[in-house]
């Protein structure tokens, strides 16, 4: 009989090893291998005797394709009725793709895929399969939420081979899993939620909606540290990868694509959850701008670019005299690391010294700003709070700050001018490249190319 195979992997990171060890290598966490069955052996090659002279020419079957001549017809989209959803899928839902949606607990995961599956059930078939509540409960929560619950088929099950079975013979147009961690494979020996039945269960489940045309749409648990748990093969096997973000005290959820094989990157969605649900945020910026009635030193609005828009969100310094040796440095949704050698080149290029103070800095509205066209707005915001000086209500800015202080240009400035003068606003300090021929009606560009010039024109 052939030999089964085995292999360690880590429950954390999906790093494979031949054998066991303490520590994986990969993610540096300890005691997470776990031993993985990989099933029997398979058979070796034909023989040529009965295959041809090479062993492997009686196999093949498939004519090679010439690039230029695939057929270019763009896949078929249709809605999942949410527009801001739409947004991060790139247009809509494809079919035969398989998309991951992951997020905290409490986040509104199974909320979000509930209302879009009762609202698809009105002109698609929908199956929806719940491995972690009950029929009644969901049941409960859908009335709650005031949703049209007509036509919507619901299954509660963790057994792979019962769903697949069911799906062959209901023939959904959209599959919902709630959630991959709980489903298991009867021939696989490890408890769900282990990285082989993730990972197995997973790669049945996407053969299928390959194969039949099935949207696949799987919820997925995430680790302590923000990743997506289990095996990193199950996000290299799905076609986009989205995370829903928002704490249990904020009112708003951010839908972010992290993968997306028919769409763009690092697409936002917004969204506000509310006493029927979630519901889609349009436009952003206001939202966000909810600014206080009486003006602060060390608040600024910057422009931020997410996915295909630009979005308008404050920034706030504050800066205050350390008692301790080594002073603070807190950054809530910025790059920390990036703070730091932001105040370096403001003492250094800007002759602003904050070495004895502690400095605190927070995007408003629980936004994660990744790109670095927020550092001109952050510098401003700091320089603001360290002289307690106001900066003026209609100001906005972005620019990339250079290590010799240099004031780089970003992409889309000009739909960054033209989105903060929809909103109001009546000055704008742009790196000089970002500027214009021809401002806004009522907006003043200031183009500055260096940091001391920015700071002149405060």
């Amino acid at each position: 009989m052939a030999k089964a195979k085995s292999a360690f992997v880590c429950t954390e990171c999906g790093a494979e090893y031949s054998k066991w060890q303490g520590q994986c290598s990969s993610c540096r966490e300890w005691n997470t291998l776990s031993e993985v069955r990989l099933g029997s052996a398979r058979p070796h090659a034909p023989s040529p005797s009965t295959t041809g002279r090479s062993g492997y020419a009686g196999l093949v079957s498939r004519e090679v394709v010439d690039l230029g001549e695939v057929d270019l017809t763009e896949v078929p989209r249709f809605s999942s009725t949410f527009g801001e959803f739409d947004r991060v899928l790139g247009g809509g839902l494809v079919p035969g793709s398989a998309v991951l949606l992951g997020g905290n607990p409490g986040a509104g995961k199974s909320t979000l895929l509930l209302q879009t599956a009762c609202k698809l059930a009105q002109s698609h078939k929908v199956l929806y399969v719940t491995g972690e509540e009950s029929l009644s409960q969901v049941a409960m929560r859908a009335h709650r939420l005031q949703l049209p619950v007509k036509g919507l088929n619901m299954l509660a099950e963790t057994s792979i081979e019962t769903v697949l079975a069911v799906a062959e013979r209901e023939k959904p147009a959209v599959l919902i899993i709630d959630s991959i961690q709980t489903m298991h494979l009867e021939d696989i020996s490890s408890a769900p939620g282990g990285v082989a039945q993730v990972r197995e269960s997973s790669a049945a489940l996407t053969r299928f909606a390959k194969q039949s045309n099935t949207v696949l749409m799987l919820v997925g648990h995430v680790t302590k540290d923000g990743t997506l748990a289990g095996p990193k093969v199950l996000e290299h096997m799905i076609d986009a990868s989205l995370l829903l973000e928002g704490g249990a005290d904020s009112r708003f959820r951010t839908l972010r694509g992290q993968k997306n094989r028919f769409g763009a990157v690092n697409e936002l969605g917004v969204f506000a959850m509310l006493e029927h649900g979630l519901k889609e945020v349009k436009n952003p910026s206001a939202i966000f701008l909810s600014r206080a009635e009486e003006q602060a030193p060390g608040s600024l609005v910057m422009v931020v670019w997410e996915g295909t828009r630009p979005i308008l969100v404050e920034v706030q310094a504050l800066l205050d005299e350390s008692a301790l040796g080594n002073p603070r440095r807190v950054a809530v949704g910025l790059d920390q690391n990036r703070l730091a050698m932001l105040l370096a080149v403001l003492h250094k290029h800007g002759g602003l010294f904050t070495g004895d103070q502690d400095v605190f800095l927070n995007v408003v509205g629980g936004v994660k700003v990744l790109e670095t066209s927020a550092d001109l707005a952050v510098l401003l915001a700091v320089v603001s709070s360290l002289q307690n000086r106001h900066l003026p209500r209609e100001l906005v800015a972005f620019g990339e700050v250079g290590l010799s202080g240099e004031i780089r240009p970003v992409p889309s400035g000009q739909e960054r001018i033209v989105e903060a003068a929809k909103h109001g606003f009546k000055r704008a300090i742009v790196p000089r490249a970002n500027a214009p021929k021809q401002a806004p009606e009522g907006m003043e560009v200031i183009a500055v190319d260096k940091l001391a010039d920015a700071l002149d024109a405060l």
